[in-house]
């Protein structure tokens, strides 16, 4: 009866180690979504690879890459895939699709590729699986879009369409500066306009919005056209977005502040991201104010406005480095660049560059 019973403990430890083998293969199998002929597997990202992928983000966009800020929320943000590819152990490239426009458009963003691996054709490949992931885990989607910088008469990406592009104006300086930096363009507007105490002239009127008022404008049909809205979406932070019920959540997450020129039935609207931190010169901030709309003069009441409300923050008072871009639409560019020149704490970045919005078929 021992012997019996000796040899069902030993069958029973046996099958125990057995299932416990069998369910990490499985569970290893499931984590590998695929592979590829030349020797990539995809795998979806986790918290635990921020260390590899800040590995490869190595002087991204001259150092204003914003994914080491948002890599933890894109790891829970509903909607959004993160998909990494490794050769090996080695993870070598990282690009992201998140669902927009009431599952019919998967915006992609974030792509990068480590320096060993360019100019293999491994940007194309993470590309292609992940598009052939998510057209099978949402069957809904339609278009695919992005956004990107380009220098002027730039090669266009093969299959897309161009629907719509946007002047970038890039300016650098230390954040103390722009405490001052914003008074210096506040007295510029007053100049420019004949506004101000003593002329009897008010500053050019633009308000905040609270959330009713925001909804009802966003969801305005005329809006697009009103304010001359890119490719007919409101961009933030590069992010494009048709104004319809269904984005209104995504664009709660971000925490912007509005202005416009009327809250009814706005000809301009603009709003600025909350400054956030970025490698460049080893930790700085970035700030950035988009707007729709071509009047000149509220453009520059937009930035006053804006800068006020960073500066009331305490978000100027920092050290370090602080990186502003403003995005508008092109007839815009200068004028507003002519508003800034002239303070010698605050220095232009970048040469004339231009946001392009890109479409294609799903």
């Amino acid at each position: 009866m021992a012997g019996n019973c000796n040899s069902l403990n030993t069958l029973f430890r046996h099958f125990f180690v057995l299932r416990h083998i069998t369910s990490s293969s499985v569970a290893m199998e499931k984590s590998c979504l695929g592979n590829s002929d030349d020797g990539l597997t995809f795998w979806l990202a986790e918290e635990k690879d921020y260390d590899d992928v800040m590995g490869i983000s190595d002087n991204i966009y001259q150092g204003n890459d914003y994914l080491p800020r948002r890599y933890h929320s894109w790891m829970t943000e509903p909607g959004r895939v993160v998909m990494l590819a490794r050769r090996g152990n080695k993870l070598v490239a990282l690009e992201s699709g998140l669902l927009v426009d009431d599952g019919c458009t998967v915006v992609v963003e974030g792509l990068r590729v480590c320096p060993s691996e360019r100019g293999r054709g491994v940007a194309g490949v993470i590309q292609r699986f992940l598009d052939d992931y998510l057209q099978k885990l949402h069957p809904s989607i339609q278009v695919k879009r992005l956004t990107r910088g380009v220098e002027p008469g730039e090669q266009r990406l093969a299959k897309f369409t161009l629907l719509a592009k946007r002047a970038v104006l890039s300016l650098v300086g230390e954040t103390v500066n722009f405490h001052s930096f914003t008074f210096y363009l506040k007295n510029k507007l007053h100049s420019s306009t004949g506004t101000g105490s003593d002329s009897g002239k008010s500053v050019p009127h633009l308000v905040p919005l609270d959330d009713k008022q925001l909804r009802k404008v966003l969801l305005d049909p005329d809006l697009p056209s009103r304010v001359q809205l890119p490719g007919g979406a409101i961009i933030q932070d590069w992010q494009p977005l048709q104004p319809i019920e269904a984005n209104l959540e995504i664009l709660g997450r971000r925490d912007l502040s509005w202005l416009v020129d009327d809250q009814e039935k706005p000809t301009f609207l603009s709003f600025y991201t909350p400054p956030y931190p970025i490698p460049y010169e080893g930790g700085s901030l970035r700030l950035n104010i988009d707007t729709f709309g071509t009047d000149a003069i509220l453009a520059r009441a937009a930035l006053v406005g804006h800068f006020q409300k960073v500066l009331a923050s305490g978000a100027f008072s920092g050290n370090g480095m602080l990186m502003l871009r403003v995005y508008m639409d092109c007839s815009l560019l200068d004028g507003i660049q002519s508003f800034c020149e002239g303070f010698e704490g605050v220095r232009k970045f970048r040469g004339y560059w231009e946001q392009e919005l890109l479409e294609r078929q799903f």
